[in-house]
């Protein structure tokens, strides 16, 4: 019965959320993501700007069309928007294409399952955090524990509040990677084509042995 109030709080918090920004005027730019295992509609953030801006500009000119989903781990993301995957022979190492240049970072949103971030390069050579200007990653994650979300608390210097502890337990998400990557926007519909994606079978170095291949277009 408590996970059953957590689930009702975490939908109606949604709820409300949708109402307010309704009743404030705002509206939300969403994109199709289409593949052979069905379709994802995703939401993109209005506090993320130049994330959003420049997704809407490279779907626009059909930048994503035909490129693979190259790199996929299971209970963690599926990744894709590399253009050197467009027509990759089997084998080929992917991730380190882009339209060359980046974007400045907008962290700030959590890892909740379903959301939509920008990959990167990690380490010293990109101390700002900035994020590759096409590659991007949906969560799958898992569900945490309150003593997980603590500890990363801890970790990171961050603070989550109620309702996204709520999420993350009831939900899942990945944690570990908040402060860390832009979150720019959620998938609203399909959510099940991310799980159906996560479990394809893959070679060494995370790429799928089958391709799958994306198309992504303006929706409505």
């Amino acid at each position: 019965m408590k996970n059953l109030y957590l689930l009702l709080f975490v939908s109606l918090f949604y709820s409300m959320t949708q109402l307010s920004s309704c009743a404030q005027g705002e509206s939300f730019q969403h994109v199709l993501i289409e593949t052979e295992f069905g379709n994802m509609k995703v939401q993109l953030y209005n506090s993320t700007p130049k994330h959003r801006d420049n997704f809407v500009k490279l779907v626009n000119e059909k930048f994503y069309d035909d490129l693979l989903f190259h790199r996929i781990i299971k209970d963690f993301m599926i990744q894709g928007g590399d253009p050197n995957s467009r027509g990759a022979a089997p084998g080929v190492a992917l991730g380190s294409g882009g339209p060359g240049y980046l974007i400045d970072n907008e962290i700030g949103s959590p890892h909740f399952r379903g959301t939509l971030a920008a990959a990167r390069t990690g380490g010293a050579s990109n101390p700002e955090k900035k994020s590759s200007g096409s590659q991007f990653y949906i969560v799958q994650g898992i569900k945490q524990s309150d003593a997980q979300l603590n500890s990363f608390e801890a970790r990171k210097g961050i603070k989550y509040n109620e309702t996204q502890r709520a999420i993350y337990k009831e939900r899942g998400g990945r944690p570990d990677l908040d402060a860390e990557y832009t979150v720019f926007g959620e998938v609203v519909e399909g959510m099940d084509v991310i799980d159906k994606i996560a479990a394809v079978k893959k070679a060494p170095g995370d790429r799928p042995i089958q391709d799958v291949k994306m198309k992504i277009t303006i929706a409505n």
